[in-house]
């Protein structure tokens, strides 16, 4: 039993450590894509951007970039938005037949069980 609850400990861990920094990716791309598009479109200074931006929630940043620039942060590519993952899969080697391990980059959502549920083997 003592082997097991560390193992899900341990999966759990993980899973918080790795969603924590997904979510961490996707609030400084938000604040970065709001900065430099005040800068770069709204004609601010850095330091006039980053005290327009101080103290401003996700929500804030989200409505600046649509109702002040026509952008929607939901149509930013996933990459951005998500971060990259890399995980290492296993695939056939059509000429020789052989298992090969295989580096996969995604960018797609980590914090829900999808991703978990689709790739069991990751947490061994």
């Amino acid at each position: 039993k003592q082997w097991y609850q560390r193992r899900v400990r341990g999966e759990r861990d993980l899973r918080n450590y790795l969603s924590w920094r997904q979510a961490d990716c996707h609030i400084n791309n938000l604040y970065n894509t709001c900065f430099w598009t005040l800068v770069q479109q709204g004609g601010l200074t850095t330091q006039q951007a980053e005290k327009r931006l101080n103290g401003s929630f996700s929500a804030d940043k989200n409505e600046i970039l649509f109702s002040e620039f026509g952008l929607n942060y939901n149509d930013e590519p996933a990459v951005y938005r998500k971060g990259s993952t890399i995980v290492r899969t296993s695939s056939v080697d059509e000429e020789t037949k052989r298992k090969k391990k295989v580096l996969e980059v995604l960018h797609c959502d980590i914090i829900g069980d999808a991703f978990w549920e689709e790739r069991p083997e990751l947490i061994v």
